[in-house]
């Protein structure tokens, strides 16, 4: 079995954590800690009348820092500019929207979860590429019930996330009713699959949920119910675990190689290259600015600045300027 690398643990809730920011809603609050800290921008991503965020599933930056929003609700593809000016809204439609990702080649990705379908697009919203069958979930035994599935399969029962490699091959978490993630070919052939279900040993996955790939090119799969971030190369061998998340939802990399996780029991975690923790902030449910209720999805752009989308009753996208 494959060393387990456990110094990377965050500081039990238990403890008293200085890098968790106060409740207090202040409009100069600052947030995170160290190199790391940031201001909300308020005023950012005001919407045309008729429009709602509902809930906003996932974010995505591209190369000129538009913001994508990938969001359940009437218009669910929102794209905003830096400063957070309303540009359009895309006409596409989905079952529903969970993850998204802008590849190297400036295409977009998207986890259409009920649908059992990675769908990606030009950015002329042309349809380029489906991955799976709509409404055909893999069989693996899963019930509906947020459960350990009775068994692996292949592709797809309820995805969840996607990213693709600077040499274009994309990889897709699988999800709500499988425990396994898969890579498949630019053209979409897949090329194999990994994960058991459990959640005692690596490569055992309870929701695997937000996926990204860091500097070194290594897989980053937050195995979201295992309350774990788990590694592998891109030919699916266990590098490393990071532990002591709360429900981490969706992961993305900075420039210097840190690493951004948003956690579903409201809260944001920053880790250096080495998953060392440098910055966090919320831990308490809260609707004030600031703070989150339900946070899953993030994306930095060319500033350092965050993006996070909530879901359930968070229902926003908040903007945290990095100072």
């Amino acid at each position: 079995m494959p060393n387990i690398n456990l110094k990377y643990g965050f500081l039990s809730q238990k403890k008293r954590n200085p890098n968790v920011a106060s409740i207090k809603e202040d409009v100069a609050m600052t947030y995170g800690s160290g190199d790391y800290r940031y201001q909300v921008d308020k005023d950012w991503g005001k919407l045309p009348d008729g429009y709602e965020f509902n809930q906003v599933a996932g974010v995505a930056v591209d190369k000129e820092d538009n913001v994508y929003l990938y969001n359940r609700s009437d218009h669910q593809v929102m794209v905003f500019n830096k400063s957070g000016d309303f540009v359009k809204s895309w006409d596409v439609k989905f079952s529903n929207p969970h993850g998204m990702h802008i590849g190297p080649d400036g295409n977009f990705y998207f986890a259409d979860r009920d649908a059992h379908v990675v769908l990606k697009y030009s950015p002329d919203e042309t349809l380029l590429l489906t991955l799976g069958t709509y409404d055909v979930p893999s069989n693996t035994g899963y019930d509906g019930d947020l459960m350990v599935v009775p068994h692996p399969a292949g592709p797809f029962n309820l995805p969840t996330g996607v990213v693709v490699s600077e040499d274009g091959n994309i990889f897709v978490s699988d999800g709500y009713g499988n425990c396994r993630f898969h890579k498949f070919s630019p053209d979409g052939a897949l090329l194999d699959t990994w994960g058991e279900a459990g959640k005692d040993n690596p490569m055992d996955f309870h929701l695997p949920h937000g996926i990204g790939i860091n500097k070194d090119g290594l897989l980053a799969i937050c195995d979201r119910e295992n309350h774990r971030i788990q590694f592998t190369d891109q030919d699916g061998e266990f590098m490393f675990i990071w532990d002591g998340f709360l429900q981490p939802t969706d992961i993305t990399f900075g420039v210097d190689g840190e690493a951004y996780v948003s956690e579903l029991q409201h809260r944001i975690s920053i880790l250096d290259s080495e998953g060392n923790l440098i910055s966090r902030w919320a831990d308490e449910s809260s609707s004030a600015s600031g703070h989150f209720i339900a946070p899953h999805g993030i994306a930095v752009d060319s500033s350092g600045d965050i993006y996070v989308g909530e879901v359930l009753e968070g229902r926003r996208i908040q903007k945290f300027i990095r100072q």
